[in-house]
């Protein structure tokens, strides 16, 4: 999963940064409203996480912006505003879930699990093509009720297919969702990670094709 934040709280950024890259989520974090309204428009996320109280544009602006393009991403607004009016307000102006600060950071994983699964149409949190299912609780493959042993990598980029099971992923796609924005890769790592992922699928009932110009796609074979 890779997320958006818009928080500006760099303390709180910080922190919920390295927790959920910890938990397995990739973040995308900015600090003002006008980038997030950027980022939003030129990058590829799962959902957002918004602070209604950003400089530049604040979260309000930033949500109906989104919802004007008919941007189906799912949001979760992240505010110390916690009144009942803010929470219809805001609600009804498309925001998808609601979070007051102080939180705990399990529920903040639960619930961005929770929406990205029912925005995908997904309720259950293990996913599947054919005999390859991913159980997102374990954080494991299993392939044929058998678990597939793979790269820390290796696993980022295969669930990255298999939440898109049936539609392609560019290499750039790819990058976004499986490695830090600090880290430098070269598309070229992204293909030696599919090459390895196809020769551990070989024959299993499940592959990795190339889409020329678009990207690859993960199906049953």
């Amino acid at each position: 999963m890779r997320i958006l934040l818009a928080e500006d709280e760099h303390h709180l950024g910080t922190w919920l940064c390295k927790a959920l890259e910890h938990a397995g989520i990739q973040v995308e974090w900015v600090d003002d409203g006008r980038l997030a309204d950027q980022a939003l428009q030129q990058r590829d996320h799962d959902a957002l996480v918004l602070d209604l109280g950003l400089p530049g544009m604040d979260g309000h602006r930033v949500l109906q912006r989104l919802r004007e393009r008919d941007q189906r991403l799912p949001a979760l607004i992240l505010t110390a505003r916690d009144s009942l009016s803010e929470r219809v307000g805001v609600l009804n102006a498309g925001a998808d879930d609601f979070l007051a600060k102080p939180f705990e950071l399990a529920e903040l994983e639960a619930r961005l699990h929770a929406l990205v699964r029912r925005a995908r149409g997904v309720e259950h949190p293990r996913l599947s093509c054919g005999p390859l299912v991913y159980d997102g609780t374990r954080r494991q493959f299993n392939l044929h009720g058998e678990l597939l042993p793979l790269s820390p990598r290796e696993i980022g980029v295969l669930r990255a297919l298999i939440q898109r099971s049936g539609e392609p992923l560019s290499k750039q796609q790819i990058i976004d969702r499986v490695f830090s924005d600090d880290e430098d890769v070269h598309p070229e790592v992204v293909e030696v990670l599919v090459y390895r992922l196809r020769k551990r699928l070989d024959g299993s009932g499940v592959r990795v094709l190339t889409l020329r110009g678009l990207g690859y796609l993960l199906e049953p074979d």
